[in-house]
């Protein structure tokens, strides 16, 4: 059986001062989940903005990714509670 869907994503990245912000968001279609990053210039680097946005972006879909193997790793456990397999130990998803 084929299963095709198709996630939206989403990255916000935004800088005050030295200080660069990202928010990473995917909806699913059942739940949206939202990762977050941050980048800060050293002062006596050059203020280029697109390496800040690069790392704090990132970092955010770092922490999404994060995220969503966690709750499928939620998701396997919760369904092996409901059909207990026989002696062989259950897997994680490769």
């Amino acid at each position: 059986m084929t299963h095709t869907t198709e996630w939206r994503t989403r990255v916000v990245v935004s800088e005050e001062g030295d200080l660069t912000k990202a928010e990473a968001s995917v909806d699913t279609t059942t739940a949206t989940f939202t990762g977050y990053g941050t980048a800060r210039r050293n002062p006596r680097d050059p203020q280029v903005h697109e390496i800040g946005d690069e790392l704090a972006a990132g970092r955010a879909l770092a922490d999404l990714s994060r995220k969503l193997i966690s709750e499928a790793s939620q998701e396997v456990e919760e369904n092996e509670e409901l059909e207990p397999r026989d002696s062989e130990p259950s897997r994680l998803w490769l």
